[in-house]
């Protein structure tokens, strides 16, 4: 005849601990695998917000016009429109500028859609005009009776800047923005969503 023999208690306790620790192992999994793994990571929905803050990582390229500009400058006092001698007070300037012109980006007009994303930039601006002043050359014809005075050049100098403007603005300065565009396009297309499409407007110069 066969004896049965018994479980021991440690036995059954041995196997209680590896129940338990299996059902333990088996809860911290599932948890981890819900919060982390578990559920599929969305790609960041592109916003306008978004696209505004990367525009203002952009350092845009500039468009930069050199001249050398001459002007001269002549006054003399008058007497019922006719010249009084001797009060005549001329100078001639000579000068090397740069004007540089680009778009504002801080006034970018961003529209998003599912489909598209809308960047409208405001039109390029002159922003800055600079005179080296190593590059100044001045001759002058003064009277006593009629001298030239710092408003005379100050005021002189800031009619030529104008004129020099216009000039760079007739020669398609406003125009040539090619870079804004290209630079805005390599930035933000990587950032579309399946499906959307960028559009960059910029306004015409006035």
């Amino acid at each position: 005849s066969q004896v049965k023999r018994g479980v021991s208690p440690l036995s059954l306790f041995k196997q209680g601990k590896l129940i338990i620790f299996g059902v333990l192992l088996a809860i911290v999994c599932f948890a981890v695998g819900f919060f982390s793994g578990g559920r599929e990571e969305k790609p960041p929905v592109l916003s306008s917000i978004t696209v505004e803050n990367q525009l203002q990582q952009i350092t845009l390229a500039t468009i930069r016009y050199s001249y050398t500009n001459m002007g001269q400058f002549e006054n003399s006092n008058e007497f019922y429109g006719i010249k009084l001698p001797f009060t005549t007070k001329s100078f001639i300037v000579a000068y090397d500028g740069t004007i540089t012109a680009g778009v504002d980006l801080t006034q970018a007009k961003v529209t998003v859609t599912d489909q598209k994303v809308t960047i409208a930039l405001p039109a390029p601006q002159i922003l800055s005009h600079e005179v080296d002043p190593n590059s100044l050359g001045f001759d002058e014809t003064t009277s006593i009776f009629n001298p030239i005075t710092i408003e005379d050049y100050t005021g002189f100098q800031a009619d030529q800047q104008g004129v020099m403007e216009e000039k760079a603005i007739q020669g398609g300065l406003l125009t040539q923005q090619d870079q804004a565009e290209a630079a805005i396009g390599g930035l933000i297309t990587p950032l579309l969503q399946e499906g959307q499409t960028l559009e960059i407007t910029v306004a015409d110069g006035e």
